[in-house]
């Protein structure tokens, strides 16, 4: 008897196209996180995340062409309306540091919740659910490192 949570291709395909999706807002709103920071260290640390997001996005993108499918091309419009807010906000407030960390703190653990829905949804092909899983272990290690990089910027 097939398990309740095995994976159709039609769910496996939403499901991957959900994670790109994903990952191309999160690229983008780390190249916006960098482009309102001045310390070269927190920079490079956006610059670095934002071409991990476009790794991940690779990666999904080989596995829906794997599947004979084809990869959406851009992010949500929900979260570009969210970066224009950012943007207001930041304009308005002249974002400090913690202001920017704590919107990308905000949006990783977003990020993660998506891909531990993913996960529980649907028993995935391992070879998938290994890229899914490799990939959301990245992510709370950049949470990690944006809650050590916000408590720093708190003592300063």
């Amino acid at each position: 008897m097939e398990s309740d949570k095995q994976i159709t291709h039609n769910e496996l395909t939403e499901s991957l196209q959900r994670l790109l999706v994903k990952n191309y807002d999160a690229e983008k709103d780390f190249i916006r996180a960098m482009q309102h920071l001045e310390h070269p260290a927190l920079r490079g640390f956006m610059q670095r995340q934002a071409a991990k997001r476009s790794g991940f996005a690779t990666e999904l993108d080989r596995e829906l062409h794997n599947l004979n499918e084809t990869p959406k091309s851009s992010g949500t419009v929900v979260a570009d309306l969210h970066r224009t807010w950012i943007e207001l906000k930041n304009a308005i407030l002249e974002a400090d540091v913690s202001t920017v960390l704590e919107e990308c703190l905000r949006g990783e653990k977003n990020s993660a919740h998506e891909y531990e829905t993913v996960l529980q949804s649907h028993e995935f092909p391992q070879h998938i659910r290994t890229v899914i899983n490799n990939q959301l272990s990245r992510i709370y290690r950049t949470i990690e490192d944006l809650q050590q990089l916000e408590d720093i910027t708190k003592l300063q």
